[in-house]
């Protein structure tokens, strides 16, 4: 695995002999991540074929009709404690091959990730079960992403009255096999968002629910980069990039087409995208 981990306190000794207080919590260093799919052909998905595949498994890749899809092409960045960075780009860009990269769910064919401290990708550390209440799956996320149960019962009406979900009626005692994708969603930012993050990765959580959740959502962003680490939001929505970031990271095929400010990359981005 190509996901290393730098100490804190070394990060902080180079901030701090360089005179500076911008420490780097996510270095991607010219990584490629690329996907194996197998061939189609008779018997595929029957034990057959899986025998088969075992059988060639000391093959190449191509006799063995291995296809590989270059996702992520010699991407590099860094980015510091303190900052919201947007990931934006047309649909099969990367974008979010490339945060479960850094969350450590992807492995990479070259280069490196160094992270300082954990990365949390939303959705994924907050893993819920719908057969379970909305209630129990408070708990169960928030145990997922490292709170005590006396952390998440400290904070329960606040995880709740954040989402929202029980403004037509009691939801949260309800399985989540009853909730619609909106109020899924908000509940899973709801609960990552109840805790201090060294690195979050938000991967289009604000395009749901209405406006009013939205700005919360983009409030509590802010405070987060305040008191934890650096927040990377992928979204299609510009206005919630523009409201919420300060850099910006535009993938295309793949490829780090550009990374600077908000307002620099977005406008080539529209002009890219004719929006």
């Amino acid at each position: 695995m190509a996901q290393d981990t730098q100490p804190q306190d070394s990060a902080a000794g180079a901030a701090s002999a360089a005179g500076a207080e911008r420490v780097p919590t996510v270095v991607a260093d010219r990584v490629d991540i690329v996907y194996r799919v197998n061939g189609t052909g008779a018997g595929r998905g029957s034990a057959t074929a899986a025998l088969n595949r075992i059988l060639r498994r000391k093959q190449s890749e191509k006799a063995a009709g291995v296809r590989r899809v270059h996702a992520v092409k010699c991407v590099s960045f860094t980015a510091y404690r303190g900052e919201a960075i947007g990931l934006i780009g047309t649909n099969g860009s990367g974008k979010s091959t490339l945060l479960k990269a850094v969350a450590g769910l992807l492995p990479v064919e070259s280069g490196k990730i160094y992270t300082d401290g954990q990365p949390s990708l939303l959705g994924v550390n907050a893993a819920l079960m719908n057969d379970l209440t909305g209630e129990r799956n408070v708990y169960l996320g928030g145990l997922a992403m490292g709170m005590s149960r006396e952390q998440i019962k400290e904070r329960y009406q606040e995880i709740v009255d954040f989402s929202g979900i029980n403004e037509k009626g009691d939801f949260i005692t309800l399985p989540m096999r009853t909730y619609s994708s909106g109020m899924s969603a908000r509940l899973r930012f709801s609960i990552a968002a109840a805790k201090d993050h060294d690195v979050l990765m938000i991967d289009e959580a604000l395009a749901t629910g209405d406006r009013s959740f939205q700005k919360r959502s983009e409030a509590r962003i802010r405070e987060l980069r305040k008191t934890a680490g650096t927040v990377f939001l992928v979204s299609h929505n510009n206005k919630s990039i523009r409201d919420t970031c300060d850099r910006v990271l535009w993938l295309e095929r793949g490829e780090l087409r550009m990374d600077g400010p908000t307002e620099d990359v977005l406008k080539e981005y529209e002009k890219f995208t004719g929006k």
